[in-house]
């Protein structure tokens, strides 16, 4: 499902404006069949405004501290699976080049965990997943419930039939040493 993004800015004389109206083609990959990653908006620093309103050409999935990360992403059912046949090198390196840094973050002992240096804001647009924390601990969610992840170690799964779709927002952190 392509994604459609505007943006807003100021012109010469301080007015709102629209600056762009374009459709984000989603990211897909051989690795994870039915999920799609739509990259809607990013920084690397803290945003300030007025802002160029530059379109981010090219960055890393998750933000470093002070910056951010906008989009939605779609989850394929947990019965879709990868192809048997599936050339295992080349699946990685399409994840690392579409999706840089996703793949060093994720644990290939247990798939789908991961914990990254950020806050994320996470709501369900439509469809039912289930966020897994440490030990197995679970929570059932549905369109309209949102989830503040705290830089915890998490993974997602879709267990219906139908795609998930979750609108997400990740703000870079530091993490502190305990």
């Amino acid at each position: 499902m392509p994604g459609r993004r505007i943006v807003t800015g100021h012109d010469a004389h301080g007015r709102s404006v629209f600056v762009s109206d374009a459709v984000v083609k989603p990211v897909t990959l051989s690795l994870l069949p039915g999920a799609e990653f739509h990259q809607l908006w990013a920084r690397d620093a803290t945003a300030s405004i007025p802002s160029d309103v530059a379109v981010p050409e090219r960055f890393g999935y998750f933000p470093p501290a002070d910056g951010f990360r906008f989009g939605f992403f779609t989850l394929g059912p947990d019965s879709v699976t990868t192809p048997a046949d599936l050339d295992i090198g080349a699946a990685l390196a399409e994840l690392t080049e579409r999706l840089p840094g996703m793949a060093e973050v994720m644990e290939p002992e247990h798939p789908g965990m991961h914990t990254t240096d950020t806050i994320d804001f996470d709501v369900v647009i439509s469809g039912e997943v289930w966020l897994e924390l440490d030990d197995g601990a679970e929570v059932k969610l549905g369109p309209g419930d949102s989830v503040v992840q705290n830089g915890t170690r998490h993974a997602w799964h879709n267990r219906t039939s139908e795609p998930c779709t979750l609108a997400v927002a990740l703000i870079g952190a530091r993490r502190d040493a305990h």
